[in-house]
Order: C-alpha cells, then sequence, then structure tokens
C-alpha cells in the first residue's frame, strides 16, 4: 500500500504594507491638527485675615478697584491716583496700562498688586484687568518682549458704597 503524502498547503502571508503606509501618513496629520489645550495657571495671594503688622502699614500697597462703573488705582498713602470711567459699556485697559507703566517708573522694585472687585465685576473683567496689572508687550532690541509690571497679584473684596460713605463721616467727625 502506497501512501500518498499529501503536502499541507500554508495560507499566504498577510500583507500589510499598504496598511503601514496609510499609519505612516495619517498619524502625524491627526498629531498636527490635533488642539492641545493650554492652561496656564496663575498664582494668587487671598487675604489672609491676619492684621498688619506695623511694617506692613509703612509699604506702599498699589489697588486697582473694579467697579460697575469705573476703575480706581489708588495706593494706601496719597489716596486716589486715577479714575477711569467705563467708555460705551467697557473699561479702558489701555489708558490703565498707561497709569500702571507710569507707577512702575517710579517704583520699579514694588511687584506686588492688589485687585479688589466688587460683586458686580465680571469673571472676563477680572482677567483682563490681571492681565493688564500683569506685564505689557514692549520692543527691545528690535524683538517683541513682555515686560513686567506688577506679577504679584493679590485679590480682595472692593469696599462697598456704604463702607466709603461711613469711613467719610468718621473722618469729619
Amino acid at each position: 500500500m502506497r501512501r500518498k503524502h499529501r503536502r499541507l498547503q500554508s495560507e499566504p502571508d498577510l500583507d500589510i504594507t499598504p496598511f503601514m503606509n496609510l499609519m505612516i501618513v495619517l498619524v502625524p496629520v491627526l498629531l498636527l491638527n490635533m488642539v492641545f489645550a493650554h492652561t496656564s495657571v496663575l498664582e494668587l495671594n487671598f487675604p489672609t485675615g491676619e492684621s498688619l503688622t506695623p511694617d506692613k502699614v509703612e509699604e506702599l500697597q498699589i489697588q486697582v478697584v473694579i467697579h460697575s462703573d469705573r476703575l480706581v488705582v489708588a495706593d494706601n498713602q496719597g489716596g486716589v491716583i486715577k479714575a477711569i470711567a467705563r467708555n460705551d459699556g467697557e473699561y479702558d485697559f489701555v489708558v490703565l496700562k498707561d497709569v500702571m507703566k507710569e507707577i512702575k517708573s517710579r517704583v520699579p522694585d514694588k511687584k506686588d498688586i492688589i485687585i479688589m472687585p466688587s460683586q458686580e465685576t465680571s469673571y472676563q473683567a477680572l482677567v483682563s484687568v490681571m492681565d493688564t496689572v500683569r506685564s505689557y508687550d514692549a520692543v527691545v532690541a528690535g524683538s517683541l518682549v513682555e515686560a513686567e509690571l506688577f506679577p504679584e497679584i493679590s485679590l480682595g473684596d472692593a469696599p462697598t458704597a456704604e463702607a466709603g460713605e461711613a469711613a467719610k463721616e468718621g473722618g469729619q467727625s
């Protein structure tokens, strides 16, 4: 008896070259078109409730108070520096930036500022004020750089109208 040997037929190899070519092109294209979320974090100093020490009372404190109808730039020694009224329902951040540049030229070592928004202040207005007082675009040696104004920002509550009137009455007595 003669045996017949049958050859085992192997299945043909799967050609994945076209698929690999597609992946080589597709992956970089998808990565280039992908939007990366960019979140910037700003470190803020919040009031602690501690009483001020005598050393801190003497130190110059620059404040930007955001009211519903105006921005008020003030300090703790001379009072109001500049009141900037709203134009057409918008705060004038260009004037605020100019005031901040002028103050920075007078006290170049000062880095901190207090921003005091009122209850009606919108989030966008608060962020715009923070961006305005932190830095400005300047041209140095033919290139555009971000010049520092007051990068250390503290937040507080704006004084209410009743508190301001009470302080005026208390000063007149």
